[in-house]
C-alpha cells in the first residue's frame, strides 16, 4: 500500500495575497482556484517539479490554522545557489545559504509568515 503525501495545507489570512505571491514569486504553479459554495473557496498551487501541493482554503473548518502558524516546509533544489538567485530575483526576501556538513539551507518566509527552506542534499536527483 502506498501513502502519498500529495497535498499540505498553508494557513493564510489572505487567499489572493497568497496565491499571488506563490504563483508570482515563488513561480507554483496554479492547479485551480473553486469556489464550491458562496462561503467555501480552494485554491492549489504546485511547486515545479514536484508531486506535492499546497492548499489555501478559506470555510473549511478541517483545514482550519492560524494563519502564518505554518514552520519549515522544505523545498529540496538540485542547485541551491541557483534557486536562491531565481526566487530573490523575483522579489522573494530570501536568507543566506547556510551549509550543515554538506546539506544547504536558505529560508524564506510567505506574506503572513509561514517559513520554508530550500535544501540542497548532494547527489539527490
Amino acid at each position: 500500500m502506498d501513502f502519498k503525501l500529495e497535498l499540505i495545507p498553508v494557513p493564510v489570512a489572505d487567499i489572493d495575497r497568497a496565491k499571488a505571491f506563490y504563483v508570482e514569486q515563488v513561480g507554483f504553479h496554479l492547479d485551480h482556484d473553486v469556489r464550491p459554495s458562496p462561503t467555501v473557496r480552494v485554491v492549489q498551487l504546485t511547486p515545479p517539479g514536484s508531486g506535492c501541493s499546497i492548499v489555501l482554503a478559506a470555510g473549511l473548518a478541517g483545514l482550519a490554522m492560524p494563519a502564518g502558524s505554518l514552520r519549515g516546509l522544505h523545498l529540496v533544489v538540485a542547485d541551491i545557489a541557483a534557486a536562491r538567485a531565481e526566487l530573490a530575483g523575483r522579489g522573494v526576501a530570501m536568507g543566506g545559504i547556510q551549509d550543515m556538513g554538506g546539506i544547504k539551507f536558505s529560508a524564506f518566509q510567505d506574506p503572513d509568515g509561514n517559513t520554508w527552506t530550500l535544501q540542497e542534499i548532494p547527489g539527490r536527483k
